[in-house]
């Protein structure tokens, strides 16, 4: 009983609180309309991978500091390590990183295939890579990357690298 009554004054006080005290306050029942942004996108207007690659601020990184970071999945499992850096006849750069579905985690090339990465489908954080738009289902399917397909940037090249967040 006591407590019930101690209860009372601030029940009270926050009864009489203004709506904009910075309280959290619980909503109606009814339905909420949607958000503003919410509005205005089409749901059909998917941004293309250079517009996702700018929206993450990308920085310059000197190529050699890529080569053998670990790149992971969305479960921060081992997809491979960067072998190196290559520029393709497009002006585009790839990461070449030999991957095998069930060993990505061991740090040697028996038993995988090279497979190139667009730069601009992971983000560096810290000391690994996050592949954001290249899934394990995209490693599996590409095709085994050939010298034939782009030529090796130097070590001391920058190149520029979105940033990753947790």
């Amino acid at each position: 009983m006591f407590a019930a009554l101690a209860a009372l004054p601030l029940l009270a006080m926050t009864a009489a609180a203004p709506a904009g005290d910075g309280l959290v306050r619980v909503a109606s029942g009814g339905p909420q309309p949607p958000r503003q942004d919410a509005q205005n996108k089409d749901s059909d207007d998917e941004p293309t991978l250079d517009q996702k690659f700018e929206r993450r601020f990308p920085q310059p990184v000197q190529v050699g500091d890529l080569i053998g970071l670990p790149v992971l999945d969305f479960d921060d499992s081992t997809i491979g390590y960067v072998k190196s850096v290559v520029r393709r006849s497009d002006g585009e750069i790839d990461l070449i990183v030999p991957y095998s579905a069930w060993f990505g985690w061991l740090h040697a090339d028996w038993g995988k295939r090279l497979v190139a990465v667009p730069i601009k489908s992971v983000a560096i954080l810290g000391r690994q890579l996050d592949a954001l738009e290249f899934t394990r289902d995209d490693f599996a399917s590409a095709p085994t990357w050939t010298s034939s397909d782009g030529a090796p940037i130097g070590l001391h090249e920058k190149a520029l690298i979105a940033l990753g967040r947790r």
